[in-house]
């Protein structure tokens, strides 16, 4: 389709692994339900002070600029890695070692001395950007200010061209602690074709809210407002009607009803993860819920409390009531 990027490594290198054959990629789940990247692809110097729901985010650029929904993917390809060790049960370190080329092919991305330039920027926004926020991972609030990586560095260049093969990437706390937790969601490969960061960013928030469920409805103004979108209102609803026309997102039909001012995310049945045997639960028991949960994102603890049913071959006759009930003890 036109409106999508080309697929750009439809064969890889010989010698080059493809590490994602059989490994899912991964979203955490906190920056898919809150901004915490820009979807300016202009250098955007504006600090964020967001809140919605009793949880806040709070994040200062560096002189770099703020870190975007492109630059995202390096914490995607990172994390999808560390999952995959995490799934064998092996405890993997904060610290990681990458192929530059690998991350690149595997998030569609040129190779080419431009490609490697936009990395080597990404990497600078998303260590240089400094956020505080109340929004816990693995239970475990950091109070202080952070960055989404606490550093990286080359450790090994080419000789020949002016491009960093090896890099070692140091994630930060916030960010490890949710992959511990397993926090994380798996999106589609396509993701990485989607051409525009809004597209992306919706996305990120059907495939956190819609999940398995058959839709999901918002209205335009909280839509407006969970996206991050510095565009006024107006400007958004043509965005959202036009992204429904071309019909790109993968997993999810969006539609705009413009009577209700509402958005619908219409799941397509093509989600490859299944949370198991329990049914969808009803939109009014995420707000019973989060009366009891102490400040912890909601959809986080639904994860932990669906991994744990899982885990016990637990599949409730009222699913509602176990979810509250499992909130209520989590947060005593």
């Amino acid at each position: 389709m036109k409106n999508l990027l080309p697929i750009r490594h439809k064969q890889h290198d010989f010698f080059i692994a493809d590490i994602f054959d059989g490994i899912p990629y991964k979203d955490d789940m906190a920056s898919m339900e809150h901004p915490f990247f820009g979807l300016s692809t202009k250098k955007d110097l504006n600090p964020v002070n967001y809140e919605h729901n009793g949880n806040t985010v709070n994040i200062s650029p560096s002189v770099k600029g703020m870190p975007t929904i492109f630059d995202k993917d390096i914490l995607l390809y990172c994390g999808s890695l560390l999952m995959a060790e995490v799934k064998k049960g092996i405890l993997p370190p904060k610290t990681i070692r990458i192929s530059s080329h690998d991350l690149l092919v595997s998030t569609n991305r040129y190779t080419n001395n431009h490609g490697y330039k936009l990395l080597a920027q990404a990497l600078e926004r998303i260590q240089g950007v400094s956020i505080t926020t109340n929004i816990k991972t693995n239970n475990i609030e950091i109070r202080e200010g952070f960055g989404l990586i606490d550093k990286w560095k080359i450790v090994e260049s080419s000789r020949v061209k002016d491009r960093m093969v090896k890099l070692e990437i140091t994630l930060s706390d916030w960010f490890y602690n949710s992959l511990l937790g397993n926090e994380v969601l798996t999106i589609s490969p396509d993701y990485f074709r989607l051409r525009k960061p809004l597209e992306r960013r919706l996305y990120e928030l059907a495939r956190k809210h819609c999940g398995n469920q058959r839709s999901w409805e918002v209205g335009i103004d909280k839509l407006h407002k969970k996206t991050g979108s510095k565009s006024l209102e107006r400007k958004f609803r043509f965005l959202i009607k036009e992204i429904a026309n071309n019909d790109l997102l993968p997993d999810y039909k969006v539609t705009f009803n413009s009577g209700k001012d509402q958005v619908t995310f219409i799941n397509r049945g093509t989600v490859r993860e299944n949370y198991n045997s329990i049914p969808p639960l009803q939109p009014d028991t995420y707000e019973k819920a989060r009366k009891h949960a102490d400040g912890i994102d909601i959809y986080q603890l639904e994860s932990e409390w669906r991994e744990w049913a899982k885990k016990n071959s637990s599949s409730p006759d009222n699913a509602d009531g176990a979810f509250i009930g499992f909130v209520k003890s989590k947060t005593k």
